[in-house]
Order: C-alpha cells, then sequence, then structure tokens
C-alpha cells in the first residue's frame, strides 16, 4: 500500500512495516530492523531461472497428462488410466462436477499458470516488453491457487496404497512426471520473485520512453 512518498511493505516475520527499498545489490540481502529476518536476497538469475524452470514444468505436464497414471492387474486382467481417462469415467458415473474439477485443478489451471508465466518471463528475457503485462500477472496471481497437483497426487497415492492388497500396482509414468511436476513447482515457486519482474519490467518502459 501507499503512504506518503513511498510503498509500504510488511515483514512476514513480526509484521514490522517499513518503506519499500530498491532490490538488493548482487549478493547483497535486505533485512527487517526489528527481527533481523531476511526480507529478500539479491538474485541476479531470478528471471532466468524461473523461465527455464517454467519450460521444464511445463513439458512434464505435458508428458504426466499423455501416459498412464497407474496400471492394475487383477485377476489376470490389465488397467490403466490416464487423467482424461478417469475424468472421463467419473463423468459416466454421474459425477461430473468432480471430473471438472479434477481437469481443471490438475490440467487447465496448471497449464493456464505456466503458459502465462512463460509468456511473460521469456519476453523479459529477450529483452522486449510482454504485450498485456499486467492483465496477464494479475491472471497468474488468480490460478496460482487453483493449480492443486499437490493434491492430486496425494489422493492417487492413498487410492493406490487401499488397492494394494486388492491387486498388483504398476506405477505409469505419468506418475514419476507428476512427481518431478511437483519438485520443479516448489522449486519455481522459491525461484520466481514479482519485484524483479516488475522492476525489470519498468526498465524496459524507461527504455523505451
Amino acid at each position: 500500500m501507499s503512504a506518503g512518498s513511498g510503498a509500504l511493505t510488511a515483514c512476514h516475520e513480526c509484521d514490522l512495516l517499513l518503506r519499500e527499498r530498491p532490490l538488493p545489490s548482487a549478493h547483497g540481502t535486505t533485512v527487517c530492523p526489528r527481527c533481523a529476518c531476511v526480507l529478500e536476497r539479491a538474485d541476479s538469475n531470478s528471471l532466468e531461472r524461473s523461465l527455464a524452470l517454467a519450460c521444464a514444468a511445463l513439458v512434464l505436464l505435458v508428458i504426466a497428462n499423455l501416459f498412464p497414471i497407474v496400471g492394475l492387474n487383477l485377476q489376470g486382467q490389465h488397467v490403466e488410466t490416464t487423467v482424461f481417462g478417469a475424468a472421463r469415467q467419473l463423468w459416466h458415473e454421474d459425477m461430473p462436477v468432480v471430473a471438472l474439477l479434477l481437469i481443471g485443478t490438475t490440467v487447465l489451471v496448471p497449464l493456464l499458470e505456466l503458459c502465462v508465466l512463460i509468456w511473460l518471463l521469456l519476453p523479459l528475457r529477450l529483452g522486449r516488453r510482454p504485450p498485456g503485462f499486467v492483465v496477464l500477472f494479475r491472471t497468474f496471481l488468480l490460478a496460482h491457487p487453483w493449480a492443486m497437483v499437490e493434491v492430486f497426487i496425494l489422493g492417487v497415492l492413498v487410492a493406490l496404497v487401499k488397492l494394494s492388497h486388492l491387486a498388483d500396482v504398476l506405477p505409469g509414468a505419468a506418475i514419476w512426471c507428476f512427481g518431478l511436476l511437483m519438485l520443479v513447482l516448489t522449486a519455481m515457486s522459491a525461484t520466481f520473485n514479482p519485484r524483479v519482474l516488475w522492476a525489470t519490467w519498468d526498465a524496459l518502459e524507461e527504455a523505451d520512453a
């Protein structure tokens, strides 16, 4: 929020309100004067790493939704399914809301989030301002809480444990991709710095002016 001549930001440990400062220089940090909590670390390659992780996550997401999640051997019969196959079965079992939630939170929203992030980062990395920057950044923030790949994987693991005494459970390629996707998304969340994104966009705006 704004107050006076500068914006204010709150320390995430002690809630002390501080005037927003410029990004720290190389290898520097911004520290809260009251609790000494590190508020921000310098990272000159934040955009590059975020872009690389977003591209890796997009590839893993596509592969995870093309290959089977799990296979079951039950009395000589082998059954396997993908995310779309599971959603189709839920639809046929008169659970359309659950099917739509599965596709939305596991496929569509993560896909939207990653595509928007790549759209924002790639032009900035090439020294250009992406079209629709503000609207797309807000879209990214709105979509982020609805990407629930971790919840889906947890549900799959619980189901596999319960089915293990009834049939032979064979993990598919997709389950490993989803596992790697969780790790990549975690690393991306830790690396991505919105302040660096906005600072780069502002710098390009001043250069174009």
